[in-house]
This record gives structure tokens, sequence and C-alpha cells, in this order.
């Protein structure tokens, strides 16, 4: 048997060398991914040494796009997505037209045809899927509002890029600047009918393929998918389970694509989002992270591995161009799009950095565009490195954007005060010079109690603090939970434990205590050193899911570490003990000062 497969050879060298070199990027204190885009590069075909099968890396990387988009669909229900609608269609439409403006504009400078100008425009005009979402899983955004209107906005990119796939071939037959198939659905009418529908048949035959997609989905697949589920669940086969997991999330992102036109990450989506109203959908989020991530990992190889680094010798001036449209007329066009909705300064910053990058649709349309004849090799290598460039300063925009915050808020305050309003206004004035929504300000508490998370475990833990009067302020990401907790009249500090930046904004150095109840040992770790590191004598208690966890937790800093099947599994004994041996008559600890050793399922077992 031949051990120097395509396939397994592809695997491998992108994995192994996406870790070292994502090692050192993260030893550099740089984001892990753009040492697996320099692994791409190093496995591409414009370095020397191995060369992967570029054929089989991007479809690997695919498989890594479906379930991300699955894993965000679990937790993005339809009501979150109808909630954003009024922002993120008209402006995703607006700014995917003013980026295909401002491509078209450079392609035309160039010497392009007007066809190639447009496509470039359009693959500098929609950012990518994985890059966005792992900047808001990495910041804990994705159940903010900031991140409902980011994935909005994406799903509505999408969309329109479904659109575009369809319509480009079509026009380029049309208008004789390139040759290619027209969409297959209006082909077979006409010839079994005579009918030419032209481009306006061909759009109306995309929407209606997507429209019945989503009607499918959403009337037959909400009651379908999340039965099955449960059908395989009460077998009691994890190994079914996970199975089944991956099985519907590829399976309707692969049927969507070839029976309806839709793209493979929208068919995944939906299909989470219809999961997500079952309540197996914790259990199958946990299930698909593992190939979720590694997938995602290829993904960022695969673009490496497109990318020739001569392109910024040749082509320097065109580079920086293409750069500064992906990231500076996209970004500002989206800070602008959003304050003009009247949202907080916050989200516009998010929203702006969030998409000042290009991704996997950009490389379709790229390919697309040079098959048909529209697009120049010259533009699709510009694409390339402006893919490349513009993922790697993400992170530094994101970081900008934070810095900028701050200093435009308080300009914006100044602007208030300094021109006083009439009386009749005064109140509207009061409500511009709050804070917003998403913003946190530093807690005024001093020897009190950090409560990190506020889940099944934490909320246990933060009523019994309440019912204790024992101080204590909540570190939560999810706006729904923060929601509740403030009111409750419980201080809370919106955003990641894992900053440094909140845990200051909590006043770490002057508390007495910290409780982490977060599931993650991962995060939980990074919170306790930090927290050991401001303050030696802060006492730390955490949880954890193993004995492995509990070693790594103490090693890292926390005094005391709660593994919740050991507590259950003492409090199983206790009670057969009373049974037996006739102990003290049994209480079940419902009361509300009692603090129950409840746990979430564990990630790798139960």
């Amino acid at each position: 048997m031949p051990h120097d497969t395509p396939l397994i050879s592809t695997i491998v060298g992108g994995i192994v060398l996406a870790f070292i070199f994502g090692a050192f990027a993260h030893r550099l204190r740089m984001p892990p991914l753009v040492g697996y885009l320099i692994a791409g590069v190093l496995v591409g075909p414009h370095t020397p040494g191995y060369v992967a099968d570029q054929s089989l890396a991007p479809e690997l990387a695919e498989i890594g796009v479906i379930l991300l988009m699955f894993g965000v669909g679990l937790h993005f229900s339809l009501k979150d997505l109808l909630s954003v609608r009024g922002i993120a269609v008209p402006g995703a439409i607006v700014q995917i037209a003013f980026a295909t403006l401002l491509g078209w504009g450079l392609g035309a400078f160039m010497g392009w045809s007007t066809g190639g100008s447009l496509v470039f425009g359009l693959a500098l005009s929609v950012a990518s899927t994985v890059v966005l979402l792992k900047a808001l899983q990495e910041r804990r955004l994705v159940e903010t509002e900031r991140g409902r209107i980011a994935v909005g906005w994406l799903i509505v990119e999408d969309l329109a890029m479904v659109l575009a796939l369809v319509l480009i071939p079509a026009a380029a037959s049309i208008g004789g600047e390139g040759h290619a198939p027209v969409e297959p659905l209006s082909a077979a009418l006409s010839s079994l009918f005579g009918l030419d529908l032209g481009i306006g048949g061909m759009i109306a035959m995309t929407l209606v393929k997507v429209a019945l997609f989503v009607v499918l989905m959403l009337v037959f697949g909400r009651k379908l998918i999340p039965w099955t589920m449960h059908r395989i669940a009460h077998t009691g086969s994890r190994e079914l389970f996970r199975l089944g997991v991956l099985a519907i999330a590829l399976g309707v992102a692969f049927g969507a694509a070839k029976l309806f036109g839709v793209s493979l990450a929208l068919g995944a989506f939906f299909a989470g989002m219809v999961l997500a109203e079952s309540e197996l959908s914790h259990r199958a989020a946990q299930e698909s992270l593992p190939l979720r991530d590694a997938f995602a990992v290829l993904f960022f190889v695969s673009v490496g591995m497109l990318f020739d680094p001569n392109i910024l010798i040749d082509k320097p001036l065109p580079i920086l161009a293409t750069i500064f449209i992906i990231v500076i007329g996209k970004s500002v066009a989206a800070f602008l799009i959003v304050l003009a909705f009247k949202k907080p300064l916050g989200t516009a910053l998010t929203i702006s950095a969030s998409l000042g990058q290009i991704g996997e649709f950009s490389f379709i349309l790229a390919a697309l565009g040079v098959e048909l004849g529209l697009l120049p090799e010259e533009g699709r290598d510009l694409i390339l490195a402006g893919a490349i460039i513009s993922i790697i300063l993400n992170p530094l925009l994101f970081f900008l954007c934070d810095r900028m915050r701050p200093l435009l808020d308080g300009a914006k305050r100044e602007d208030v005060v300094a021109d006083p309003p009439p009386a009749a206004d005064a109140i509207a004035v009061q409500e511009e010079m709050l804070p917003e929504d998403d913003e946190v300000h530093p807690t005024a508490l001093s020897g009190h109690a950090i409560l990190v998370g506020y889940g099944r475990v934490g909320s246990i833990v933060g009523q019994n603090l309440k019912s204790s009067a024992t101080p204590f302020l909540v570190i939560e990401d999810s706006d729904k939970r923060i929601g509740e907790l403030k009111a409750q009249g419980i201080e809370t500090l919106s955003g990641n434990a894992v900053m440094r930046e909140t845990l200051d904004l909590a006043n770490l150095s002057g508390a007495r205590s910290i409780a982490i109840a977060i599931p993650n040992a991962f995060e939980a770790c990074r919170i306790a050193e930090q927290a050991r590191s401001v303050n030696p004598s802060i006492l730390i208690v955490a949880r954890a899911h193993s004995d492995a966890e509990v070693d790594e937790l103490k090693q890292y800093g926390a005094d005391t570490v709660i593994m919740g099947e050991r507590e259950i599994a003492l409090g199983m004994v206790d009670r057969l003990a009373q049974v037996h041996h006739e102990s003290v008559p049994y209480e079940d600890g419902h009361g509300p000062d009692t603090i129950m050793p409840t746990d979430d399922p564990p990630p790798e077992r139960e």
C-alpha cells in the first residue's frame, strides 16, 4: 500500500507546519493565523521544497468553512437574524456597491475590460467567513448585538455572491466578453420549451431556488433535523451522535449547493440555525468543534499556497491600492453606514474592523473571472495578495479600532456639551451622553468577588453571593445574560475575561476572590495565570472536567478546583450511605442559598 498519497501528505504537511509556525507566531504575540498563512506559502508551488496538492487543499478548507458556519448557525437563531435585517440588508448592499465601484475604478485605470473590473471589484467587496467568525469568537462577540449584526451582514454578502456567481457567466456570454455556460435551470427550460429567459430570467430562477431552499429549511428542516438528532441521542451512542452532527452539517451544505445553487457555507449555516432550536444544540456544537478547528486551519494553509511572494516586488503600487480598498475603503464605508443607522460607536468600529479583509468568495470569483476570460491573471494575483495581507492586518485593525473608540467617543461627548440644547431637548441630550449599551467602565468595588461566566454553574454561585450580601460583579459576554443580570441589579462587565483590559476594569488588584465558572479549561488557565500575577493574595476558585484539568489549573495559580464529576459522585455516595447505613435524613439541597454540584456536559466525555 503506498503511503505517499496526495490526500494524506497534504493534510499532514499542512497541519504539522501550521502547528509549528502558529506556535512561533503565538510566541511572538502575533495571531496564530499568521503562522498558518506562512505554512501555506511554504508548501505552495512558489517556494522550494515540498509542494502540497493544490486541488485537494481548497476542498479540505471548504469542509472547515462548512463546519464553522454550521457552528455559528447553532448559536444564531432565526429571531437573531431577523432582528438585524433592518441594518444588515441595506448596509451590506451599500457597502458591496461602494467597494465594487472602487475596485472597478482601479481595474479601469489599469486598462482592464469592464467585465473584468467589475469582477475584481466584487471580489474585493466580500469578507472572509472564516476570518470574520474567528475574530468574533476570539473576542466572544458572536452572541452580542455587534456580533449578530456582523454575522447578518456576512449572510447578506454570501447571498449577494451566490447571485453574482450565476450572473457573471450569463453576463459574459451575453456581453461577448467571455465564454460561459448559462444557468442550468434556465438552459433546461430553454431547451424544453424554447424559451429564452435572458439575464432577467436567470436572476429570477436564482432567487426562486434560494427562496425554495430557505422555505424548505424553515418549514420542514426545523422539524426533521431536530427530530433526527433526538432519535440519535436516544440510542445512547456518542459515536453515532457525533456522526449524525457531521452528516447533517455536510449533507445539507452539499445538497443545498447541488440542488439549489446555494453556497456550501450558507447551506451549513441554515442547517445549524434550525438545529439551534433543539436543546441538543450545545452538545452538537461541542461534538463538531475539534474537526471545525482543524479544517479551519487548513483553510488558511490553502490561502497561503496560492500566494506568490514575487508579486510584492513586481506590482507594489497596485497591491497598495488593492489593500487600501479592502482595509480602508470597505472599513470606512461600513463605519459610516452603521453610524447612519444610529448604532453605537462601538458597534460601528467592530463592524468596520470585521469587514476589513477578503477571503474564500473572493478566490472563487477570481478563479471564475479568469476561467471566463474576463479577469486577467494579474487581477487574480492582486486579489490573492490583498487577501493574504488583509488577513494578516485584520488583528491590527481590531486593535486600532479598540484604541480609537475612547478618543472618538470623547470627541462625540464634547460636541454634545459644547452646544447646549434647548430645555425641551434636555432629556434627549442626557440620553446622548449616557454610555453606550455595549460599553464597559471600571468598577468602584473593592474587597469584592469576581465571577467569570453566568451559565448554569455561575448563576448558582452568583445567587448565593447575592443572598449572602457579598459584594461581587460578573464578567459575561452574552447580551441576553447581561440584560438579565442588569435587571436583577447585579453589576456586570461585558467582555472576555481572558483579555487583560477586562480584568483591569473589574479591579482585579483590589478583589479578594475570583470564581472562574466557564467550562473552557484553556481560557480558565489564562485567567487564573493573569489573576495570580496581578494579585498574588487573591483566592482563585475554578472548575474542571478531568484530573488533568485540575492539575493544570492549579499549576497556573488556582487555589481550589472543583471537578463536577467528582462532586456528583460524592453526592451519590452520600445518598446511598444515608439509605443503606441509616444516616441522617437526606435533603435535596434545592434551597435558595445552597450551591449544588451542577456542571455542564464535558467537552469529550459525559
